[in-house]
């Protein structure tokens, strides 16, 4: 579903069926069934009568089938409050970001957004998720979903859990990439599941605002991307990679564990090359546990000397 703003001096469009008093559906010349709304465009209005152009805020152009139905169910059931909201910050994320957010972004936004606001109202909250990985990897996503979430938050006057903006961010990524649906947020995932995989080899919890912890989290990502477009690092030379294994044994156990983990998920292997850079990452990080605490400075019990 693509969205559009009327140009001035449009056709007038005719109604074809009024969904309610800010929602009505048009046909146009071409036969595209189109989404018109507007605070209190539909008001009155009967089908075959023109539609006052001023009137019209947002256009979607709907697609065929069930995502065509599904767009009409939302726009129709949620509150328009909350559809106005949504709109304004994803035009501002649009201007902010320099580029075209999409045509599925706005409904699965405003999906969400009443999703939420639909469990507050029932005092349910998800757990507070930081997922500090994001503010590294993304910081433009980031910076532009937490102010989608206080814009609409400002607008809706109820505040949002400070967790949105790492779903909305998640929405952002998917639509912002020319990667194919989906990748950048699978990429995230395989980042965060191998900082997990580290932080349990270490026993430890590591400070997402560490030099370090940054660092490792690039150094993660690009070897990922690396792997997608098998670039990986090689070399014949392993004095290095030997001398890093028998050297740093836990390191070494932990970036195996990376390796197994990578493997399954992607189905290829990383070279010995790229498996020193992971060791030498793992002992850095190693070397800031002191005294059985946590690299964020926290008492952490199951942390290994």
């Amino acid at each position: 579903m693509a969205t559009d703003r009327r140009a001035p001096g449009s056709p007038r469009a005719v109604a074809h069926k009024v969904l309610n008093n800010n929602v009505v559906i048009s046909i146009d010349v071409s036969g595209q069934e189109r989404v018109l709304m507007g605070r209190g465009l539909g008001f009155q209005l009967l089908p075959t009568d023109t539609i006052d152009p001023a009137k019209v805020e947002k256009t979607f152009i709907l697609d065929q089938g069930s995502e065509a139905e599904h767009a009409r169910q939302l726009l129709t059931s949620v509150p328009y409050p909350v559809v106005e909201a949504v709109m304004s910050a994803v035009d501002e994320a649009e201007r902010t970001l320099g580029r075209s957010l999409g045509r599925r972004l706005p409904l699965a936004i405003i999906d969400h957004i009443q999703y939420v606001l639909e469990r507050l109202q029932k005092g349910i909250r998800i757990p507070s998720t930081s997922m500090p990985e994001l503010r590294i990897l993304h910081p433009q996503e980031f910076a532009a979903a937490t102010a989608m979430s206080r814009s609409v938050s400002a607008s809706l006057q109820t505040a949002l859990p400070e967790e949105e903006a790492v779903f909305l961010t998640m929405h952002l990524l998917n639509a912002t990439r020319d990667e194919p649906n989906g990748t950048a947020a699978l990429l995230f995932r395989r980042v965060q599941h191998v900082i997990t995989t580290v932080e349990t080899g270490l026993g430890v919890t590591l400070d997402p605002g560490g030099p370090d912890y940054a660092r490792f989290i690039l150094h993660v990502q690009f070897l990922l991307q690396r792997l997608v477009a098998n670039t990986m690092l090689r070399g014949s030379e392993t004095s290095f990679f030997e001398f890093a294994k028998h050297s740093y044994p836990r390191s070494y156990a932990i970036a195996v564990n990376v390796k197994l983990y990578v493997s399954a998920a992607t189905g290829s292997d990383l070279t010995d090359e790229e498996l020193l850079y992971v060791i030498v990452h793992v002992e850095r990080l190693a070397n800031l546990v002191v005294d059985g605490r946590s690299v964020d400075g926290k008492t952490d019990a199951g942390a290994r000397p």
